[in-house]
């Protein structure tokens, strides 16, 4: 039964099965009689709120709004999802994908596999809450419609995004391509971080069979995926016994990975304000009137490796049970544009097995290894999103979660109008249990689980209460509800209120009584300050006003720890060497970060100083005859797991990799005649905008990402991860009083005026006070709306 089980499971789960036929793009989907009708009502910023009487009507208002600000985008992306990249833009090209950019072949290889296999098509097949209801499917249809009737009405030609104003891959979209991006969007820990992998298989085998070189092993693979922060706060730690949250994704900020704001109105019926990614008419993020969630990534595996172990001879058939089984074949065709215009198709091969596809890493003579994504084949967390969407508790919400056992990779954090906190890990995760990942393992590999794939008994297993087979079901899942507080900053689930541990959950949910990284240390210590009233903010407890400053204080524990040490190390040693042997002064620098605020303000003076003396201290270290050696823990107190809030702290001044970090560090703003007192305003931006803040690293809460390093004038690359969409919520008993700033505003179009009217407000530290009400919506001056019929 395991057996049978599993194979039902991974046949949907696999990217790449065995079939020739590419499933045929529809023409675009319209509602039943063609029928639609929504008002688009837009208040500041250009947040639109979309009325309407029905599912179909509410996606066609949605549609047509974010056709009017992000177009481009989603035109874009949706050659992508169909693998017709290498068409327009060559081969060679990097995809557009935001968070794993690849080769625009290798990128059309895996999106055309997942359209021959027939993964959506079967999934689309299944009935609630299996397949999508029949909300969803009018939601998706009504989307398609109000974005291509933006496009027809406004035309190709007559764009207001340069981007791609003209431009011969611009069309209209269609089902199906919602639907792709949903499940692409579900894959995002899974499959989609081994695109390269997948689509290379073929090759790979062919290559290997005929190479005398030495067998590959599998390198590691860390899939990244976005970071969030967020507290949901009960009634005990509210000053007025409000339930409050707050929301802090930290995601891309550019391309098809952004926050879309949006409000979602049937009256009666449905009623959502929040955050929405490009392309998905559901919102993922946001309150309704008495409750508000939000998400952080998971810590939980979306996969497993199987390592295959190969027919001697037959470098294409597998051993299970000792019995053989034959590969999977699947032709894929990809039509590509060289430099001169003319297109040729390009036909790779790839390869499956009852677990999944089988990757280009690790193909040797005796094994290959397969990949096992569990959410391969899942669209049910747009249905649970749905359903979350009219909880009018934590209770409803908690049975909407247990009803459709869907999110892909995410933790839950929520509050409601009774002052309650919730937190649970109800994402999608592999059944393996403690016992049977020792038992199957295949290899020691510390950075992921390979399981052995030559026996049965190694096949993910069931929950009675679980809705698919191979996945855990709501009883193994970590959750813990209270009236203080809840919290998360992507660790595992063990602290996630320190006075309450989770411990009683499988290893593969994610570890206890190990180090917490910074950002998670720096977001319970503002808690804990808050309820204590020693953060400078005022009597204890949140209000709506403390949760923002709290949330955008831009402290950074790693100078908080640290700093101390360094300025005694400053009073020892004036002149450090650096790697190249040089004697550097380092008395200006010293200065300089002893007179910093310790903040990453957007003119707090030393901030970029301390960032490269921290990035040095934690990178590989160059002695001076050349050699580079990995870094050696500089913490004077190492991690002690009884006291994991606490520890590791302080800076061991003793360890020479701490004065020729610092060395390293004047030396570059010395050789470059950049002032030591460079600020964050000066040396990050988004376009023309400043942004303030500091990187996960240092340990900052709502951290940013620079594409890169600091440029010899000064200046980082532009910001491109972090805050994305944070919202401050406060529910009180005659409803949600609500703070948002989208950081980069609502609009892709360089030439839209909502292009950056926000960032410069999170540049400002300041926030839009939210309109949910139809009273408050009616209420703003300039309300504009567009009724579509």
């Amino acid at each position: 039964m395991i057996t049978t089980h599993v194979r039902r499971l991974a046949a949907p789960l696999v990217a790449v099965l065995v079939g020739a036929l590419l499933v045929a793009a529809p023409a675009p989907a319209q509602a039943a009689g063609g029928r639609y009708a929504a008002d688009i009502r837009r208040t500041e910023y250009g947040i639109p709120h979309i009325l309407a009487k029905d599912h179909g009507g509410l996606g066609y208002g949605y549609g047509y709004a974010f056709a009017q600000d992000n177009l481009c985008v989603m035109a874009s992306w949706a050659l992508t999802l169909r693998g017709e990249r290498s068409r327009y833009f060559g081969a060679e090209a990097m995809s557009d994908d935001a968070i794993d950019p690849i080769s625009n072949l290798a990128s059309d290889v895996y999106y055309k596999s997942v359209q021959a296999s027939g993964v959506l098509r079967r999934v689309l097949a299944r009935s609630a809450p299996h397949g999508p209801s029949a909300e969803l499917r009018a939601l998706v249809d009504g989307y398609v419609a109000g974005f291509n009737r933006y496009l027809r009405d406004t035309g190709v030609a007559r764009l207001p995004d340069p981007a791609c104003r003209g431009k011969e891959w611009v069309g209209p979209i269609t089902a199906t391509d919602v639907w792709m991006n949903l499940l692409d969007l579900g894959r995002l820990g899974g499959s989609s971080s081994f695109k390269e992998a997948i689509a290379a298989s073929g090759h790979a085998q062919e290559m290997e069979k005929e190479s005398d070189q030495p067998k590959r092993k599998v390198p590691p693979k860390t899939v990244t995926a976005p970071g969030s922060n967020a507290y949901a706060l009960g009634h005990q730690a509210t000053r007025d016994g409000h339930g409050m949250l707050l929301a802090d994704p930290h995601f891309p900020w550019n391309g098809s990975r952004r926050f879309y704001q949006v409000h979602l109105t049937i009256p009666g019926v449905f009623d959502v304000s929040g955050g929405s990614l490009y392309g998905t008419p559901v919102v993922q993020i946001g309150h309704n009137a008495s409750v508000a969630w939000t998400h952080t990534v998971s810590h939980a595996q979306r996969f497993t490796l199987y390592q295959l172990k190969l027919v001697p001879g037959q470098r294409t058939t597998y051993l299970v049970d000792g019995r053989p089984e034959p590969m999977g074949r699947q032709e894929v065709s990809v039509t590509v544009r060289d430099a001169q215009g003319a297109t040729r198709a390009v036909t790779t091969t790839l390869y499956t097995s009852r677990y999944g596809p089988v990757l280009a890493s690790g193909w040797t003579e005796e094994t290959a290894i397969a990949l096992a994504d569990v959410n391969a084949a899942n669209l049910r967390f747009a249905d649970e999103w749905l359903a979350m969407g009219t909880a009018r508790d934590l209770a409803a919400l908690r049975r909407a979660q247990d009803t459709y056992q869907g999110m892909p990779f995410v933790y839950t954090l929520a509050a409601d109008a009774g002052g309650e906190a919730y937190f649970a890990d109800a994402s999608v995760v592999p059944h393996v249990t403690d016992e049977q990942a020792e038992r199957c393992r295949a290899k020691d590999d510390p950075e992921m689980l390979i399981l052995d794939g030559s026996t049965s008994a190694c096949l993910w297993g069931k929950d009675a209460d679980a809705l698919e087979p191979g996945i855990f079901g709501p009883a193994a899942q970590p959750r813990l509800t209270r009236t203080d507080y809840v919290t998360n900053a992507n660790a595992s689930p063990w602290l996630t209120n320190p006075n309450a541990p989770l411990t009683q959950y499988p290893r593969i949910y994610g570890d206890t009584r190990t180090e917490r990284d910074l950002r998670t240390r720096v977001g319970l210590d503002m808690i804990a300050q808050r309820l204590s009233g020693d953060d400078g903010l005022g009597a204890p407890g949140f209000t709506l006003e403390t949760l923002q400053q709290t949330a955008t204080g831009k402290r950074n524990l790693g100078a908080e720890l640290l700093r101390p040490d360094l300025r005694a190390l400053c009073r020892a040693k004036p002149v450090m060497t650096a790697s190249d042997g040089e004697k550097v002064d380092v008395r200006r620098a010293c200065a300089t970060l002893a007179a910093w605020d310790g903040r990453a303000r957007l003119s707090s003076r030393g901030a970029i100083l301390w960032r490269e003396f921290f990035l040095g201290l934690n990178g590989p270290q160059r002695r001076p005859d050349g050699a580079v050696v990995p870094p050696k823990s500089w913490w004077k107190v190492p991690f002690d797991a009884e006291h994991p809030l606490t520890t590791p702290r302080g800076l061991d001044i003793a360890n020479p990799a701490v004065a020729t970090a610092l060395a390293n560090a004047v030396q570059v703003f010395t050789a470059h005649d950049l002032p030591l007192t460079l600020t964050p305003g000066q040396a990050q931006r988004y376009g023309a905008v400043p942004v303030p803040g500091c990187t996960e690293g240092e340990g900052c809460f709502d951290r940013i990402r620079t594409g890169g390093s600091l440029s010899k004038k000064g200046r980082y690359p532009d910001v491109n991860t972090g805050s994305s969409f944070l919202m401050a919520v406060e529910l009180t008993p005659t409803g949600p009083r609500t703070r948002t700033v989208l950081t980069y505003s609502l609009s892709a179009n360089s030439a839209s005026p909502h292009h950056a009217d926000q960032t410069e407000l999170f540049s400002r530290g300041q926030w839009v006070a939210e309109r949910f009400t139809e009273a408050e919506i009616k209420a703003y001056p300039g309300l504009a709306t567009r009724s579509l019929r």
